[in-house]
């Protein structure tokens, strides 16, 4: 950690080590906040705190699997030892494997509602106590087009990003009287290292996503960064339970069949 302070806002951002997240960390430390850095892989969440630190910002890498037990009040400990405060959470983390319902298995369902749902439910409750003394308060759930179509073998991934809009709106409306301000970005198809961790020809996978875009491309991760920051910053701060797209129009439908 480096230049930590609490007189600054902090933010904790999971699967901060690359794409939506590392990007997104980028952005709120370019505005002073303390960053703490959450995911599983240590070397990339690494390479993103020595950018910000270079900088001259401050961040904190916690390296947790999300999916554990221990791993909401993990963070929550690490983050108030080093910046006494919590002010901001991006649920960013997301697990993804295609199929079709044949090939669905138990293992794979955990997984996915795991890392996709459990988690940033209990992460947020755990961080419920510090928000609220927060005059900033903001949680960020990032979710997916996904969550509001059907694309083939995204069912599980779609499914849990469903969920999450929905208890986006549910915690907006519980939290509203404790000023904490709970929306949902739902980024549409987006050039992030996620593709390669289901897809065998990157290059096959990617045209056929831009042409799912009627804006005919994918999105970058600093487009969705942007949004997220914009939700969560006090100028917004009467805005709550939203669902915003990021998508270049990915939710209108696929360009080829919209008829015109």
């Amino acid at each position: 950690m480096s230049g930590g302070s609490s007189n600054n806002p902090v933010v904790i951002i999971t699967g901060a080590g690359s794409g939506i997240g590392a990007a997104t960390a980028r952005r709120f430390a370019s505005h002073g906040y303390g960053v703490v850095l959450v995911g599983r892989r240590q070397g990339l969440l690494d390479d993103v705190r020595s950018d910000i630190v270079e900088g001259g910002g401050s961040a904190l890498v916690v390296t947790v699997d999300l999916a554990s037990d221990e791993s909401a009040e993990e963070v929550v400990a690490r983050t108030t030892s080093a910046y006494g405060r919590i002010d901001v959470l991006v649920n960013n983390a997301a697990y993804i494997q295609t199929g079709v319902l044949d090939d669905v298995t138990p293992e794979l369902v955990d997984r996915h509602f795991d890392v996709n749902v459990r988690a940033p439910l209990l992460l947020t409750q755990a961080c419920l106590a510090h928000l609220r003394r927060s005059p900033e308060a903001s949680v960020v759930n990032v979710g997916s087009s996904l969550g509001s179509i059907v694309m083939p073998g995204t069912m599980l991934y779609g499914s849990t990003k469903a969920a999450l809009e929905y208890l986006t709106r549910a915690w907006a409306y519980q939290l509203a009287s404790d000023r904490i301000r709970v929306n949902c970005i739902a980024p549409g198809v987006i050039d992030t290292p996620i593709h390669a961790t289901y897809s065998d020809n990157l290059e096959k996978t990617y045209a056929d996503l831009a042409r799912r875009v009627p804006m005919g491309r994918m999105g970058t991760p600093e487009e969705v960064a942007e949004w997220i920051w914009i939700v969560a910053s006090p100028p917004t701060s009467w805005s709550t339970g939203n669902i915003i797209h990021v998508d270049g129009g990915h939710v209108l439908g696929i360009p080829e069949a919209a008829g015109g």
